[in-house]
Parts: C-alpha cells; structure tokens; sequence
C-alpha cells in the first residue's frame, strides 16, 4: 500500500490577525505529506473561499472548506468555516456546530485542539500561529498532555504575537519557529 494512503499525522494550526500570509509563507511549496491538516483561520466569511484558493495554489495538497461528516484524509488540509466550530470526533470525522463564541472567537482554536484524542497510530502535531488573544493556549496544553509535538510562531514574525505569546506562557510548548522552519519541520515529520 502507497505510505501516502495512511494517515500517520493529524497537524492542527490555529491562526488569526496575520494568519493569511504566514499560511501561505508555510504552505508554499509544501508537498503531498503523510498526514492531514486541520486549519483554525479567525476571518469574516467572505475571505472563506479566497483563502482557500490561495493556499490551493501553492501545496500540492488539497485545501477545501470544511464539511459536517466528512472523514479527514491523508493529503487533505480542511480549513474551518467562519462563524462554526469545528470539532473531530475520533480524530477522523468533521463535525461543525454553531456554540458560543469561546475566546471571543468562532470558530475557537481551543474548542478544535481540545476535541483530538490519543489515537494509536497517528502523530500528533499543534501549531500556534500569529494572533490576538490568547485563542490556543488551553488546546496546545492539551495537544501536549497527549504527547504531541507543539509549535509556536516566533515574535519577530508574527503580525501580533499574543496568540503565540499565551501558549509559550503554558509552558508545553516545544518549539519556536519562524514560517519557513514550520514548513520544514512539516516536511521532516512527513519523512519526505
């Protein structure tokens, strides 16, 4: 069986104000790896489909709106709708729900963290990008509890760093990176 068909990582980015082009800094040039994405972007609906297509083309992964149900896919980078919260039941299944906002923020960065679970098998991986607030503190401690590997932008290239700021105060956050040494660890953790 093709190594790409099995879904060895479940990386989960949470991002805000900046998160646009750092993700596209990150994801440009970034190959077909071993593993899907789960993509927290804080944006008004309107920029849902052009965000979408730009990061669609500079990967050779497939990017798409997140959909209720659908099971994740290695290959695949599923981003958030605005004004939902996205959940995975089983690390496997998408399910949107409207909720409170949690962290001023729908959809929440934590509500998505907070909802992986061990899976024997799958690598765990969080990823706090630039942002406002503390959105992602509680989710990366928790991506850490279950042994997952938690990354966090640095401050000098971060549009506003308190996002990454907050999760580094948790103390469970194992590396700080600059975009393209995020996309790289991407591509070392895949094994390409």
């Amino acid at each position: 069986m093709n190594n790409l068909l099995k879904r060895n990582h479940l990386i989960v980015i949470g991002s805000s104000a900046g998160g646009p082009r750092v993700l596209k800094e990150i994801f440009s040039g970034l190959p077909l790896i071993n593993g899907s994405i789960i993509l927290i972007q804080h944006m008004p609906k309107y920029i849902n489909e052009t965000l979408t297509d730009n990061l669609n083309e500079c990967t050779d992964m497939s990017v798409e709106i997140a959909q209720d149900g659908v099971e994740v896919e290695s290959g695949n980078i599923y981003v958030a709708p605005s004004e939902i919260h996205l959940k995975l039941i089983d690390n496997k299944k998408i399910h949107l729900s409207d909720g409170e906002k949690v962290n001023f923020a729908r959809p929440s960065i934590d509500v998505t963290f907070e909802s992986i679970q061990i899976t024997i098998g799958i690598k765990l991986v969080g990823i706090i990008l630039t942002g406002m607030g503390n959105d992602g503190a509680k989710g990366i401690k928790h991506i850490k509890s279950l042994g997952g590997l938690t990354i966090v932008q640095d401050k000098e290239t971060s549009v506003i760093d308190s996002m990454p700021k907050a999760a580094i105060d948790t103390g469970a956050v194992d590396l700080i990176l600059t975009p393209s040494q995020i996309r790289e660890k991407l591509i070392e953790l895949a094994g390409i």
